[in-house]
């Protein structure tokens, strides 16, 4: 039977393969043509070399005009020439780009005898470039209504700092508008959505390869954020039987955004108030733009052009991690639950570990950023050398900030141990307190910055008897640069730099109560995985109890160093990154018992568009095991 399908699928694979060969009247692939019109796989009627160094050499083979006429059909000796003569003027044009302006060049074509050519003629181009023009003086201009103001000179000042083209640098033409248009970018970030270059000049000096460069903004007018208004896409109004209004709240949309009405434009907060409602839940599409056509700059409106999420949604998911293998979910999200008008998002997930059922609701911001949530699970899962039976119920008020989260909430917990000898079950119930801040550069991908993140607990066990215990955690995240790594461009034109930097991470926790109280597992600790010790398996660091299974533990301690370094392949600029780390953690139920685990290793990280691609080869110097760790995605 294997067999049978292997040559079916051999003979699926040669009839595609096959119809490759069919003219275009019986299915077969279109030729492809060049821009001249010209067939790409047609006999060549020339070779071109260049003769130059390397960089200049890869840049002329690329953007000649003279490549574009390599296969045309009966090409002739005086269209040739004519070729020829066209292609010295473009090949000045191109080296005058790079920043060489008085170069020379020297074209030869030779007839090839037939037996041996690969083409009727040989064309070889010599260049002698000179000496590449170097910039003798930059002069940037900033006229405003408020120049003379401190946010006046402090834009002019981060051009200056941001300005990435220096005296006695190579002048190209590539480095120069880079150049202006990150200074334009600069002005508009911030204040001045519609700063312009009035004019612009580099004044070239070929007898002394000196560039002179000059450049003239126009800020226009400081804007001033005035009022969001929501705009919902014709077609996707509403559900069925609401005739045609929207689904949401447009004064829930605003709360949402939290765009700060009168405040200093800024390109920053307006994406990230769009982010925020990207991420609502309650929206499948977001745009937000400032209107700066006949309007106040000093209450200049901001317009968000929505696609408003159906009411409810099923999503079906399926993954796999090396913490806990194969895992499929199942969500369900209502954005309007009846009579409360919360949005609820209920789940349903199967791994190797754990099986969970949770439902967490959440109701619309107020006017101060904080909104209501409840929510509760069930879960069956692996906890050390037991398994766990777990449930619990959480409600509080939430907000959160550009930067920061904060939440208040009361939790109960309940956890029944399964097992030889399992400790007894508990329960208990508390009242919490958590803060967060993310000061990082990126959300997705980080490179500088910090986060920092603690949560305080107290409460009382409610089962087998009552003890009060105060449960505390912190994290901590910092990128440290260690200075840059040059990266030649593609083309050779200028280099491009990336941070190298350590990432250093340290967590800690402690539950404080007395000795024989029976805190529920779901508030003691175990680490090891991913995210935490690499070299060891998922949270299979703990306590060992007297019959030296392993258990949650009443204190927690991790630490780990990572230096990630920027790659370049062939001299180009790449978005993956190589690292080297040392992880450490331990979990005990007494201080004096904290003996930490070390986990050594090497990876690699791919800059994605969602996020960095990690992965990660350690080796658990106490479990003496290599171990493979993938995850997508930053989180803190």
């Amino acid at each position: 039977m294997n067999q049978r399908r292997l040559i079916f699928a051999l003979l699926c694979l040669l009839a595609l393969s096959g119809c490759s060969l069919l003219p275009p009247s019986l299915g077969g692939p279109e030729k492809q043509s060049n821009e001249a019109g010209v067939p790409d796989d047609g006999p060549l009627a020339f070779t071109l070399q260049v003769q130059a160094p390397p960089d200049i050499t890869e840049y002329l083979l690329k953007n000649l005009e003279l490549q574009r006429f390599r296969r045309f059909p009966g090409l002739q000796a005086q269209e040739l020439s004519r070729l020829l003569g066209a292609a010295d003027e473009n090949a000045r044009q191109l080296l005058a780009t790079l920043g060489y302006f008085s170069p020379t060049l020297a074209l030869d074509m030779t007839e090839t005898p037939e037996a041996t050519a690969e083409a009727p003629h040989a064309i070889v181009l010599k260049v002698e470039p000179g000496a590449q023009t170097q910039i003798a003086s930059v002069d940037i201009q900033v006229t405003s209504p408020d120049a003379d103001t401190k946010e006046g000179t402090g834009q002019r000042a981060r051009i200056e700092q941001q300005w990435p083209l220096h005296v006695g640098q190579a002048f190209t033409q590539s480095g120069w508008d880079d150049a202006k248009g990150q200074g334009l970018r600069t002005l508009r970030q911030r204040r001045y959505p519609t700063a312009r270059i009035t004019s612009s000049k580099a004044d070239i000096d070929a007898d002394s390869q000196h560039a002179a460069l000059k450049v003239d903004y126009d800020t226009g007018a400081a804007y001033r954020f005035g009022a969001l208004q929501v705009h919902v896409s014709e077609g996707n109004k509403g559900s069925k039987g609401s005739k045609g209004k929207p689904r949401y709240d447009s004064d829930g949309a605003r709360r949402l955004a939290r765009l700060p009405t009168g405040a200093v434009y800024s390109e920053a907060q307006m994406l990230d108030a769009q982010q925020r409602l990207a991420s609502s839940g309650y929206y499948d599409a977001v745009f937000l733009m400032l209107d700066t056509e006949g309007t106040d700059p000093e209450a200049a409106p901001v317009t968000a052009q929505v696609r408003e999420a159906k009411l409810q949604k099923w999503v079906f998911g399926a993954g796999v991690s090396t913490d806990s293998g194969a895992r499929l979910s199942i969500d369900h999200i209502h954005n309007r639950l009846p009579l409360l008008g919360w949005r609820a998002v209920s789940k349903l997930q199967l791994d190797r570990k754990a099986k969970l059922l949770s439902s967490d609701w959440t109701a619309l911001p107020n006017e101060r950023g904080w909104r209501w949530f409840a929510g509760g699970l069930a879960q069956r899962e692996t906890t050390g050398s037991y398994e766990v039976n777990s449930a619990r119920l959480r409600s509080g008020r939430a907000k959160s900030d550009t930067r920061i989260d904060r939440s208040a909430y009361l939790q109960y917990d309940y956890a029944r141990n399964q097992g030889v000898n399992a400790p007894p079950s508990s329960s208990a119930l508390s009242a919490n307190y958590s803060w967060t801040g993310r000061y990082f550069n990126s959300v997705a991908n980080p490179t500088r910055g910090f986060g920092l993140a603690w949560e305080l607990g107290a409460g009382t066990t409610l089962t087998p008897q009552r003890d009060p215990f105060v449960r505390m955690t912190a994290r901590w995240l910092h990128f440290v640069p260690l200075g840059k790594v040059a990266l030649e461009g593609g083309n050779g034109t200028h280099s491009v730099s990336r941070n190298s930097r350590l990432a250093l991470r340290a967590e800690g926790g402690a539950v404080l109560a007395r000795a024989g109280a029976e805190i529920p597992v779901t508030q003691l600790f175990l680490t090891g995985g991913d995210t935490t010790v690499r070299g060891y398996g998922y949270r299979q660091i703990g306590a060992r109890l007297d019959n030296q299974l392993l258990y949650g533990g009443r204190y927690l301690a991790v630490g780990s160093v990572e230096w990630q370094r920027p790659i370049a392949l062939r001299g180009n600029v790449t978005d993956w990154e190589s690292t080297v780390f040392a992880d450490a953690g331990a979990v005990a139920d007494r201080v004096g018992d904290i003996s930490p685990q070390l986990g050594i290793g090497a990876g690699v990280r791919w800059r994605s568009p969602v996020g960095p691609l990690q992965a990660d080869v350690a080796y658990g110097v106490k479990a003496k095991a290599l171990r493979l760790h993938l995850r997508l995605g930053f989180a803190f």
